[in-house]
């Protein structure tokens, strides 16, 4: 089986071209998934989280207020990746369909290493500006977050160096298109 990471730095187009992937029958392991099911109820981060930020948890993970406690800690955002890291690594790990290709969508491919485990990463991209306005767009972003979020992530020109292969998502039925190329050529290749 081929392991394709696929990746990208914020509002660059990863969830829609991991759903055309998925539209494909390609399976798709999603890294923010993961997360959720590590912070829902009885999940596998929920204990350690209650033991590091308490005022966070209750019976799965509040979002808001472990945002709060990021925000009002400097050293709490290293923390909490400390505890979460692992436990998402574990789960994509644990990830292993019977197929010829599987995507596995890692926002943070490269700053967690988890390219090394990929045999090829594919990375989506876009120009700055419709970047900006795709993440603008979101329902509660600020500027102040968006460049927030930008400076945890290698930037795009240091990904499309070390990417395998590149689609920008300037349009979606382009971008389907060379997905869809991409299967044809890394299964031809499997």
């Amino acid at each position: 089986m081929i392991r394709l990471g696929l990746t990208g730095s914020i509002g660059m187009g990863k969830s829609t071209t991991a759903a055309m992937f998925a539209a494909a029958g390609v399976p798709v392991w999603d890294a923010d998934a993961a997360v959720h099911r590590l912070y829902a109820p009885g999940g596998a981060a929920v204990g350690p989280l209650r033991a590091a930020f308490p005022d966070a948890v209750t019976d799965g993970v509040d979002r808001a207020a472990l945002k709060a406690a990021i925000a009002a800690d400097p050293t709490a955002l290293t923390r909490l990746e400390g505890i979460v890291h692992p436990l998402v690594a574990a789960d994509r790990a644990a990830f292993r369909p019977k197929a010829d290709l599987a995507v596995f969508d890692v926002p943070l491919l490269y700053e967690t290493g988890a390219d090394a485990g990929m045999d090829a990463v594919l990375l989506v991209t876009a120009p700055p500006a419709l970047q900006r306005a795709r993440v603008l767009a979101r329902p509660g972003m600020t500027e102040a977050m968006f460049a927030t979020l930008l400076s945890r992530q290698l930037p795009d020109a240091d990904k499309r160096a070390r990417a395998d292969h590149i689609i920008e998502t300037l349009e979606r039925e382009a971008t389907r298109l060379q997905v869809e190329a991409l299967i044809r050529y890394l299964t031809s290749h499997a």
